[in-house]
């Protein structure tokens, strides 16, 4: 699914083992081995996997420690070598669950939960004011992922979280039927898929996208003090979403209206140009409804 999530595990295993990352293999996951497996999903696939890998090459460390003390001098192939004749098991299990996931008590801000993902971020956008497009001109990112296991893999996951909140906030639009889509059967969704609405592309990507990760902040409760990557940068992309809303507020002021004003999300193109109200838009929807206008879907 390329979230790393492959190599996390074998960086895992070698360095439990003490053997070239080379050496490992892995296959997909599948019932005839695990019967009852997590989906990865949740961002705790690291956690999850990582943790049942390191119980497992531990047990096969244990079995081998004796060998290791009588042959110091033996590389790998030679341990694995006298084991098959010594007949040691070189089979094992690991499994792993999260605890305390469900331990939580929302009204009084208490969770047992064994750690959170944390991170901030900043943006800044530029829009044409005449066709309501935007470009992101900067983001900086900060995330704490403890101590990352693989920080290639981890700022790639940021990285595409955000962008695909970039999505949720600015262009994924629920277009359902109703009085006002009439050529829509009533309470049916239109858009069910990237062929009925925009997602991200390259060119929405930030124009200066800086990614940095925490550092010296370990977490124990966790395997070798990283933390789960993926969905935790998802929400930043709110910066996103409130710049366009700031740009937007600058150039109505720039009009002479300073009042507050609505900005629903996702601020789509046809709603970045609606709200920056002026003349133009005063002519399209009357001097009574063009302060605050809001299209109702994309089309």
């Amino acid at each position: 699914m390329g979230q790393g999530l492959h190599v996390k595990t074998i960086q895992v295993a070698a360095e439990i083992l003490q053997i070239d990352v080379n050496l490992i293999h892995i296959n997909d996951i599948a019932t005839d081995k695990i019967p009852n497996t997590s989906s990865t999903a949740g961002s705790a696939s690291s956690d999850l996997y990582g943790q049942a890998t390191k119980q497992a090459c531990q047990q096969i460390n244990e079995r081998l420690k004796p060998l290791k003390e009588e042959f110091p001098t033996y590389n790998w192939f030679e341990l694995i070598s006298k084991a098959y004749y010594e007949r040691i098991n070189l089979s094992a299990e690991g499994f792993y669950k999260t605890s305390n996931v469900t331990d939580v008590d929302f009204e009084n801000s208490f969770a047992s939960y064994p750690y959170f993902t944390t991170g901030c971020a900043c943006s800044e956008v530029e829009i044409d004011t005449l066709t309501g497009d935007f470009h992101i001109l900067r983001t900086d990112i900060l995330m704490d992922f403890g101590l990352s296991m693989n920080p290639n893999i981890d700022v790639g996951q940021i990285e595409g979280a955000f962008m695909q909140g970039v999505g949720m906030v600015t262009m994924e639009e629920l277009i359902w039927g109703d009085e006002q889509h009439k050529w829509l059967e009533p309470g049916s969704l239109f858009t069910q898929g990237p062929g009925t609405y925009k997602i991200p592309s390259f060119n929405d990507v930030p124009i200066d996208f800086r990614v940095s990760l925490f550092k010296d902040a370990p977490n124990p409760f966790a395997v070798f003090s990283s933390k789960g990557v993926g969905e935790p940068a998802y929400p930043l992309s709110n910066t996103v979403f409130f710049a366009i809303k700031n740009a937007i507020e600058s150039y109505r002021r720039d009009n002479g209206l300073n009042k507050c004003f609505v900005l629903n999300s996702p601020a789509t193109c046809e709603k970045i140009r609606m709200a920056c109200a002026d003349d133009f838009t005063k002519q399209i929807v009357g001097a009574e409804k063009y302060e605050n206008f809001q299209p109702n879907g994309s089309f």
